[in-house]
């Protein structure tokens, strides 16, 4: 495996771009952090490095796009996981002449997820890569939980509707194909309408 080069840097994690056999890929790296005891932050890194990764590994199992994970290091909390070529959902979408046919496949994915009792935990265009072939893949897990509950999905289905209208605002319709496809394809999608309805009045109301 070859020297790190640092991509991104988030609140939680360090991805690195990196290879692995001969493969292009990106190291996720959960580095301790000073302000929580030493055997607590390893806990809860360890943990966390875990989950995503089962998480990722359910979600493939229910048809849904994820890196392919090649190698995971939970004392180290690193996951070592294929570089999947494409572009950003968030900038595809502002160059794309086919949005609507994009976010009907979001749509589908997310179903797919949900159906699986996955919930994302950030769904944002930001967390998408449309790929080089054309499909959607779901990146960072970090926040996800599996067996999710009701209340789970619509939270998920509501931090999507929201970074559609910060980060894509002249996507109404796309949105709208978006959310019909979801329900097209989701089992008993009333239910998560429903409670998306609800969580969307606590906050006019508090």
């Amino acid at each position: 495996m070859d020297a790190y080069i640092r991509l991104a840097a988030g609140a939680e994690a360090e991805v690195f771009e990196t290879s692995f056999l001969g493969r292009d890929a990106v190291a996720k790296v959960r580095s301790p952090k000073g302000y929580r005891h030493p055997r607590l932050d390893a806990s809860i890194r360890s943990a966390r490095t875990r989950n995503e990764v089962r998480l990722m590994r359910d979600a493939r199992y229910a048809g849904v796009r994820t890196p392919i994970v090649y190698d995971v290091d939970v004392e180290a909390c690193t996951v070592i996981m294929e570089r999947v070529r494409g572009q950003k959902l968030k900038d595809a979408l502002d160059l794309s002449d086919d949005c609507c046919g994009i976010c009907a496949s979001i749509g589908r994915t997310i179903a797919m997820l949900h159906d699986a009792g996955i919930c994302h935990g950030d769904l944002t265009t930001s967390n998408m890569i449309l790929t080089e072939g054309g499909e959607i893949c779901l990146i960072d897990f970090s926040m996800g939980k599996s067996a999710a509950a009701t209340e789970d999905l619509g939270v998920d289905v509501r931090l999507l509707e929201k970074a559609f209208a910060s980060a894509h605002p002249g996507l109404g319709d796309a949105y709208a194909a978006l959310i019909g496809a979801y329900m097209k394809k989701k089992k008993h999608p009333e239910e998560i309408m429903k409670k998306l309805e609800e969580i969307k009045n606590r906050g006019r109301y508090t």
